[in-house]
């Protein structure tokens, strides 16, 4: 058995700001320990009471000023849009067209893809992403690159090839039967080793046929324990095309429902333009939506309907987005999403971005018995945080009367500069 220990001032959350009355929202230990075995968090709590609980010679690792926080949990990115990050001027469909398709047709070289992997890993847990849910390009071989870099960072990631079979270049298109045979391929090679999972990745309902969308449930199916992600209803002209091409839907929720593809492990990414009976649907389907306030901003696609969502309380996580969303930052994310907020008269609560990253993410993507706090049991994945990273930081900081104002203080004013060391199962993945 490994054993050592972090010493420091601890935060995390214990359940959504709307559950605060079902006991305690929160834990902060301003001298707390953390001590991990193989990997995973075997005790959490006040350094006084549990330092005496630790076997003579144990390593402790000391963190002063810090603040130890969960990893970052990114519930929608795409990996190959990084080169094109901040491209001018396009909404969404003409976006894709313009930059996104031309940027994934590299994909088709397996070194590229290989190189491209490498630097979002990276990327991620330079700014403090330990799990991701993110899509591949339609090539089989962009995957397989993805998870073997991402093995062997042993990091906890979900991911998918995107099923395109028309209204996409060529080059880019690929059959419902091949989209069906790729992925139960890379099910069968990827899923479940390590700290992998699969999503079965329809890219949305305007490139995939209705054979295509049908095998895609026929995966759901057969492998009861992947993901779905898609995109859902994120552009006004997008919904408007989704109506054309599938007449006989009620919505656009609808024409995922009709394939069987609104389930409990389904994560939506977007919803601007949805009405208070799908946000009903997707409550009553326990499925997830990912809120990615940052491309939706930039793309001009609109304002997530937080108060909606709230109210219902469906199931959200924060996306970055990336390369519509322009920083893989989540602290960055969070200060989009409280001001997505205040622009539709609904000030979310001080913790509520945070949770939306870290516990909040973790259940949309069903992987909160394994992260997205500290409790002991789970994949000690955290975060030491340098509360001095700016000079107006550290005096912004200075100035908090509580742990609540602190978290919120870096929810507005934090980015990659912030994150002093990612840590992932306990071991060391990257520090600034």
């Amino acid at each position: 058995m490994t054993r050592h220990a972090v010493q420091g001032s601890i935060f995390h959350m214990l359940a959504a700001p709307e559950e605060s009355g079902t006991g305690h929202l929160f834990e902060h230990f301003e001298d707390g320990l953390l001590i991990i075995e193989d990997g995973h968090v075997a005790a959490l709590g006040p350094r006084a009471s549990l330092e005496s609980r630790l076997p003579t010679g144990t390593p402790i690792t000391v963190f002063g000023n810090a603040l130890i926080v969960p990893g970052f949990v990114d519930t929608h990115i795409h990996y190959p849009q990084v080169d094109i990050i901040a491209a001018h001027g396009r909404q969404l469909l003409e976006w894709l067209e313009r930059y996104t398709f031309p940027a994934e047709a590299a994909f088709a070289d397996p070194e590229h893809a290989r190189e491209a992997a490498a630097f979002f890993l990276d990327e991620l847990l330079r700014n403090g992403t330990t799990t991701a849910l993110v899509f591949g390009t339609v090539h089989k071989g962009s995957v397989d690159a993805l998870f073997a870099e991402a093995l062997a960072r042993n990091m906890r990631l979900a991911a998918g090839k995107s099923m395109m079979d028309r209204h996409a270049p060529p080059e880019l298109c690929d059959t419902a039967q091949a989209s069906y045979d790729d992925s139960r391929a890379l099910i069968s090679a990827w899923h479940g080793k390590g700290r992998l999972g699969y999503a079965v990745t329809p890219r949305f309902a305007g490139t995939s046929s209705p054979e295509q969308l049908t095998l895609a449930s026929r995966l759901l199916d057969e492998f009861p324990d992947v993901l779905l992600q898609t995109h859902l209803s994120e552009n006004r002209a997008e919904v408007d095309w989704i109506r054309t091409l599938f007449p006989e839907a009620k919505d656009y929720l609808n024409v995922f429902e009709r394939f069987g593809l609104v389930r409990d492990r389904s994560v939506f990414a977007h919803g601007v333009h949805l009405d208070e009976d799908a946000f009903g649907r997707l409550l009553r389907a326990r499925a997830a939506l990912a809120f990615c306030p940052t491309s939706n901003l930039f793309l001009g696609s609109g304002l997530f309907d937080l108060r909606t969502a709230r109210q219902l309380n469906v199931k959200l996580g924060l996306g970055t987005d990336v390369g519509g969303g322009t920083s893989f930052s989540l602290w960055q994310t969070m200060n989009e999403a409280y001001k997505v907020g205040q622009l539709r008269d609904f000030a979310l609560e001080p913790l509520e971005a945070f949770y939306m990253a870290t516990l909040g993410g973790a259940r949309a993507l069903r992987l909160d018995d394994k992260i997205g706090n500290l409790e002991p049991g789970k994949e000690a994945d955290f975060l030491v945080l340098d509360r001095k990273a700016t000079p107006l930081l550290a005096r912004r900081l200075a100035h908090c009367r509580s742990i609540e104002e602190q978290i919120f203080v870096l929810s507005i004013l934090g980015d990659d500069r912030v994150i002093a060391r990612t840590y992932l199962a306990g071991t060391l993945a990257h520090t600034r």
